[in-house]
C-alpha cells in the first residue's frame, strides 16, 4: 500500500490509501476498448463503487492476487461457488484428471450420474435432475417445465431477486402490488414483461393478494428462500409457508432458486434449514466447484415431461461438463465428509460482530444481515426486509467502506447490494485480520 489519493465514481470522491494498481489500469484501459465496460459481468467493473477494478493473476486457499503483487484476503469467493476456496487441492486434482481424460464428450458420462445421485439424496424435494450449464439457463427451464405441467403463462417473481439474465425475468415491478411487470432492460419486448408478475419479497399480504385475483393464471412462483442478489435478506416468518401454501391452493409449481443457497448453508439446501419443500429447485455455483454449470430438478411427474420422455425441449452441448461435474463432486465430498457449517457460522458471526460494534464506536449507520455464511453490511439504521428497504442505505457509505477494505488487503462485493461469503479456506488468521482492518475502516470513516 503506498500514497494518498482521490477515488472517483459516480458521486463517490474521498481520500484513500492507494494499491499498486498501474498494470491492472493499463489492463483496464486495454479492455474498455475491446469489451463493454471493460467486462464480462456488469458488477466487475466497479462502477457502483468507483476506481479502478484489480485485475487477478490467481488465488489461493482465501486469498486472491492481481497483476500488481496485491493480495487480498477475498470475501466474494467467486460470488459465493468457491465453498472452499481458491484451488483446493482435490478439486484441482479432480478437474485436472478429469480433463486428461478428455474436456467434452457430447455423449453420456458415469460421473454425470454420480453428481444427479449426489444432488437428489442431498435435496429431498429433487427426484430427479437435468445438469446445465449456467444458473439463468436452469431457471429458464424449470420455468418452461412449469409452464409446459400447469398449462399457464404467468410467473410471479419477488423484487431484488435474481434468476438470471433472461428476458422475462429482467422485469420490474409496476405501479401497484399486483400489477404486471415492466421491462428493467434495455431490448426487452413489453410483451415479455406482460407475463410476470413482481411483487415484494417477505409481503406476505401482497402475495395473497395477488394470488386471489391471479392465481388460476399462475403457472410458478419462483424466490430465493434466501436473498442474495438485494444483499442478504432472510425470509420473514411465515413467508415460505405462505408461498407453499397458496400455490397449492392454485395449483402452481413452487420454485426455489437455490443457485447461491445450495450447499452453502447446510449439505442440500435452504429448504432443508427452512422445511419448506419446493416442487422444483434451481442449484448452480457451489456444484461445479467452481466451474460452469447450473442444474434443475424436482417432483419426477415434473422432470418427465423433459425431453427425450417428455415434450419440453431443452439441450446443451456442455450440459454435464465432465471437467465442471468433476470438480462438483469433489466439492460435494468435501462438504459431506467434513460438515464444514458450523465453523463458517462462527466465523460469519465474529465478523457481522465486528461490523455491528466498530459501526457503532464510529456512530455509522450500519445493519448487518446475515445468514450461515453469508452476510451483508447495509449502510442504513432500519431493518432491510426487501429490495426497497436495500434501496434507502447509503449507497457512496459502502463504496467508501469497501475501498478502505481493499486498502487493507480485504476484498468485499463491489455493490452494496451483493452478498459477502466465506469459505472453509478462511482461517482464524485471516477473520482476526479482517476484524483489524474493520475496525480500522470505521474508524477513518467515523461520523
Amino acid at each position: 500500500m503506498i500514497n494518498a489519493s482521490a477515488v472517483k465514481g459516480e458521486g463517490i470522491h474521498w481520500q484513500v490509501r492507494l494499491m499498486r494498481l498501474d498494470r491492472s489500469r493499463e489492463l483496464f484501459n486495454r479492455a474498455q476498448e475491446l469489451m463493454p465496460g471493460g467486462v464480462n459481468s456488469p458488477v466487475r467493473s466497479f462502477k457502483a463503487v468507483g476506481g479502478t477494478p484489480p485485475f487477478i493473476a490467481y488465488g489461493f486457499g482465501s486469498k486472491m492476487v492481481d497483476v500488481d503483487g496485491n493480495e487480498f484476503i477475498d470475501y466474494v469467493c467467486s460470488w459465493g461457488a468457491l465453498i472452499l476456496g481458491h484451488a483446493h487441492p482435490e478439486v484441482v486434482n479432480a478437474a485436472k484428471a478429469a480433463i486428461e481424460r478428455g474436456s467434452s464428450f457430447g455423449a453420456p458420462t458415469e460421473a454425470e450420474v454420480t453428481l444427479a445421485q449426489m444432488l437428489c439424496e442431498a435435496v429431498p424435494s429433487i427426484e430427479m435432475v437435468r445438469l446445465v450449464n449456467s444458473g439463468t439457463e436452469a431457471v429458464m427451464s424449470a420455468i418452461r417445465v412449469a409452464r409446459a405441467f400447469t398449462r399457464r403463462s404467468m410467473v410471479v417473481k419477488f423484487i431484488g431477486c435474481y434468476h438470471g439474465h433472461a428476458d422475462y425475468l429482467l422485469v420490474k415491478a409496476g405501479s401497484g402490488a399486483a400489477t404486471f411487470s415492466i421491462p428493467d432492460s434495455a431490448g426487452i419486448p413489453n410483451e415479455f414483461a406482460s407475463l410476470m408478475l413482481s411483487l415484494p419479497y417477505n409481503d406476505i399480504d401482497a402475495f395473497a393478494s395477488a394470488m386471489r385475483q391471479f392465481g388460476k393464471e399462475i403457472a410458478a412462483v419462483i424466490v430465493e428462500p434466501v436473498a442474495g442478489n438485494m444483499g442478504v435478506v432472510l425470509p420473514a416468518k411465515g413467508f415460505l409457508e405462505a408461498l407453499r401454501e397458496e400455490t397449492e391452493r392454485y395449483g402452481c409449481v413452487l420454485i426455489f432458486d437455490e443457485v447461491i443457497t445450495g450447499f452453502r448453508l447446510c449439505y442440500g439446501g435452504a429448504q432443508n434449514i427452512f422445511k419448506v419443500a419446493p416442487d422444483m429447485t434451481v442449484l448452480g455455483k457451489i456444484i461445479g466447484g467452481g466451474f460452469p454449470i447450473g442444474a434443475y430438478g424436482g417432483r419426477k411427474e415434473l422432470m418427465e415431461l423433459v425431453a427425450p420422455i417428455g415434450g419440453v425441449y431443452q439441450a446443451g452441448t456442455l450440459s454435464g461438463n465432465p471437467v465442471a461435474v468433476a470438480a462438483g463432486i469433489a466439492t460435494l465430498n468435501v462438504l459431506k465428509q467434513t460438515q464444514p457449517y458450523e465453523k463458517l457460522n462462527e466465523r460469519s458471526r465474529v465478523l457481522s460482530d465486528a461490523l455491528s460494534e466498530a459501526a457503532a464506536r464510529a456512530k455509522v449507520r450500519l445493519r448487518v444481515n446475515s445468514i450461515g455464511s453469508m452476510l451483508t453490511p447495509f449502510f442504513t439504521d432500519t431493518p432491510v426486509r426487501n429490495f426497497d428497504d436495500a434501496l434507502r442505505c447509503d449507497t457512496k457509505l459502502y463504496a467508501r467502506f469497501f475501498h478502505e477494505m481493499l486498502s487493507r488487503g480485504v476484498y468485499m462485493p463491489p455493490s452494496q447490494f451483493e452478498a459477502a461469503f466465506i469459505s472453509t479456506a478462511h482461517s482464524d488468521e485471516d477473520v482476526e485480520r479482517t476484524v483489524n482492518a474493520i475496525n480500522e475502516a470505521f474508524a477513518a470513516m467515523r461520523c
